[in-house]
């Protein structure tokens, strides 16, 4: 029994700072995006900072949203597999 508890804690362990690991890699990433989207945008409309501002936040929400759904596409995927497994 205890060694039960203990393999499913390792399992949920190992689970969460996979997790963990890859947000702060998806984070990481998501600032580089930005600064390079900030740049291209400053660059496309250097004329009005607040235009630059509002269309650079309007593209990483999209990409941001894409990825959101992307990856619970996929993971609810897997979690489904491991279900039926």
């Amino acid at each position: 029994m205890v060694k039960k508890v203990i393999s499913k804690f390792r399992e949920e362990f190992n689970r969460s700072t996979n997790t963990a690991i890859v947000a702060a890699f998806g984070f990481l990433i998501a600032l580089s995006w930005k600064d390079l989207i900030t740049k291209f945008v400053s660059k496309l409309s250097s004329y009005s900072p607040l235009q630059g501002q509002l269309v650079s936040t309007f593209i990483v929400t999209i990409i941001s949203v894409l990825g959101i759904i992307l990856a619970t596409k996929i993971f609810s995927k897997k979690e489904v597999e491991e279900v039926k497994k």
